[in-house]
């Protein structure tokens, strides 16, 4: 996987390259010292990662990726924490703080290789979300109208589409998040989240109960007391799945 260093630092670029020289599937193929050279270095060398400073000289590390056309898988390194909502917002991979911890680094690094090396493209100007699958013990951000909620996946019960959005049940609460239900399947994993219906999806983990319902579809009974109805399409699926 190639990847490139962005730091207006010369030190925190030299210290992070040696860090990372102990990961041999990561070819560091270039430095940049600001936005304007990184610019150019993404242009050019068309890096899998970018360890992404966000304070620097004359335009900070969100602008530059806001005028990219296509986003490569971005790390946060910085030495301030308040940025860390808006750099999940870009569909970070991760956020360290300088100066950085070895494991800290191992883990996000660890979470990229996994993640693959594919970039998302995006029109200028907009931000791209990961589109790796989350882990069940995994936590992650979710944007509301309001607020941002930080919960664990597998304490997601489901969701269903709300038209561009979708509404994420976590127990007796529900919060409509800025993703649409296509965007949020995708990020789930598949072996513990189901599609009930169109319009909804379920965690398996959090069925309570199945009853039979019209036409050859089922009725599901979460542990919250919320039901959900699986068409008849998806019934089959579902039985083959839990045995039933």
């Amino acid at each position: 996987m190639r990847a490139i260093i962005v730091d207006d630092e010369e030190l925190p670029r030299t210290e992070l390259r040696r860090m990372l020289a102990s990961f041999p599937e990561l070819e560091i193929v270039g430095e940049a010292s600001d936005s304007f050279a990184a610019r150019d270095l993404i242009a050019e060398a068309e890096p899998d990662l970018v360890f992404l400073d966000i304070q620097m000289p004359e335009e900070s590390g969100f602008e530059l990726l806001g005028s990219l056309p296509v986003l490569p898988r971005i790390i946060f390194v910085t030495a301030f924490d308040h940025y860390a909502l808006k750099a999940f917002e870009f569909g970070a991979f991760d956020y360290l703080l300088k100066p950085v911890e070895p494991s800290r680094l191992a883990a996000a690094v660890r979470r990229v290789l996994v993640g693959g090396a594919q970039a998302p493209t995006a029109p200028a100007g907009t931000t791209v979300a990961p589109t790796t699958r989350l882990d069940p013990d995994q936590k992650v951000l979710f944007r509301t109208a309001e607020r941002f909620i930080y919960v664990k996946v597998a304490a997601i019960e489901g969701a269903e589409a709300h038209g561009a959005y979708a509404k994420i049940w976590v127990g007796p609460s529900e919060f409509l998040i800025h993703r649409s239900l296509g965007a949020l399947e995708r990020r789930l994993p598949e072996k513990h989240f189901f599609r009930a219906n169109r319009a909804a999806i379920v965690n398996v983990d959090a069925i309570a109960r199945v009853e039979p319902w019209f036409s050859g579809g089922l009725q599901l009974q979460l542990t919250s007391g919320r039901t959900v109805e699986v068409s008849r399409r998806q019934a089959k699926e579902l039985r083959d799945r839990l045995s039933i």
